[in-house]
């Protein structure tokens, strides 16, 4: 756990589609080698100083990040947000923005393609900013001769030496960038562009060869050159005192929904339907809770809120294969759950086994028990107006 004040914000800007790498999945979720292409840009940003680190992500992939990013950071866990991003680079900046700690000073923004960038390069920007207060863009000479053209013709000569490429980071002072996004009305190439268009000044320093961004399939090849014959530096590994973990899971949902009952991922039809965001069932959401409880990953609000609408109406089968997925892949298996249900209805000792069988086969086989009570008439459960359940599960490292 982090104690000392945190003044930086790092913002990785993962969203985008990814289409001409022609990989098949947004491109921060493509593997460079076992690990994907967010996973080594988090390498170099959990190993530089320690820094809020909000992941912007497609909405799809949020509990997929959050599982990476806890990973990667290990210790500084808690200094992890995953936001869904927006339909473009500055609405996705936009997203992350919202959601830096309101005591930060210094933002950076980094591209999750340019995934092998050194922890050194972040920490000379987050320096260069605290010491100027200017914006700051690393950058490389341009060392090739640079050419004007028309079509196929060549036009002209540029001279490369009023020429720079830039990189990411890009760091600035958080008012700054803040209000530079506020007043923006069109669409920039980067964040120095934008800020730079508010009439602010813009810094260069030395930038790495290594901060080269990953954008077709050419560049993914040489990225996984460099790490299988010269790793920069190891991913982090999972936490080396890893053990069995137990977590604890609650739901409640009223009775007023619409349509039919959705319970432990059974349909009762002729019983009241509970209502809520998705279908109600206070079992299976039970069931999530306490899965990402055990495994350290936030909760069913973390991975399925309403940020994700594919599972507005979803049932049980749903959300329990994402939960089982998520925690796959930050290392853990599902040892076994076990769910008590209180309510008055329905009676649910005639289809225990059917719930079992139902819940167990979405959690891909994981061993799960259900009891229930009617809590002898006590409390809202007792008076048929809603359904609570516990759960308690047990997660293994893989």
């Amino acid at each position: 756990m982090t104690t000392t004040r945190i003044d930086t914000a790092i913002i990785v800007v993962a969203a985008g589609s990814g289409t001409r790498l022609g990989a098949g999945s947004p491109k921060a979720f493509v593997g460079i080698d076992e690990h994907t292409i967010l996973r080594h840009c988090l390498r170099g940003v959990f190993d530089a100083a320690p820094a809020q680190v909000v992941v912007v992500v497609p909405a799809d992939r949020v509990g997929e990040a959050l599982a990476e990013a806890h990973e990667q950071a290990g210790e500084r866990r808690d200094l992890v947000t995953v936001v869904a991003g927006g339909e473009t680079r500055q609405g996705s900046v936009s997203a992350g923005l919202s959601r830096v700690w309101a005591d930060v000073d210094i933002v950076l923004v980094h591209d999750a393609a340019r995934a092998l960038t050194p922890s050194g390069v972040i920490d000379r920007v987050i320096g260069a900013v605290r010491e100027t207060g200017h914006g700051v863009v690393p950058a490389l000479d341009v060392i090739d001769t640079i050419k004007r053209v028309e079509g196929e013709a060549i036009t002209g000569a540029v001279d490369r030496s009023e020429l720079a490429a830039a990189q990411t980071p890009q760091g600035f002072r958080r008012d700054i960038l803040v209000a530079a996004y506020e007043r923006a009305a069109q669409e920039f190439t980067d964040d120095a562009a934008l800020v730079a268009d508010a009439g602010h000044h813009i810094m260069r320093i030395e930038g790495s060869s290594l901060s080269f961004k990953i954008t077709t399939p050419a560049d993914l090849a040489q990225a996984r050159r460099i790490v299988a014959d010269a790793p920069i530096a190891p991913v982090r590994p999972a936490l080396a005192h890893r053990v069995p973990r137990v977590g604890v899971g609650t739901d409640v949902h009223a009775f007023g929904g619409e349509g039919a009952l959705w319970l432990a991922g059974l349909e009762w039809p002729g019983e009241p339907a509970l209502s809520g965001h998705s279908d109600g069932d206070a079992v299976a959401h039970a069931i999530v809770d306490a899965l990402l409880n055990a495994a350290g990953l936030g909760d069913i609000g973390t991975h399925f809120g309403t940020a994700r609408p594919e599972f507005a109406g979803a049932h049980a089968e749903a959300f329990l294969a994402e939960t089982e997925r998520i925690l796959a892949a930050a290392g853990w298996r599902i040892g076994n759950v076990s769910v008590q249900v209180q309510a008055q209805r329905p009676k649910f000792s005639p289809r225990r086994d059917e719930a079992e069988a139902v819940l167990a086969a979405a959690l891909g086989g994981a061993a799960v028990s259900v009891s229930a009570t009617t809590t002898d008439g006590l409390g809202f459960p007792g008076r048929a107006e809603g359904v609570q359940a516990f759960a308690v599960a047990l997660v293994i490292p893989a």
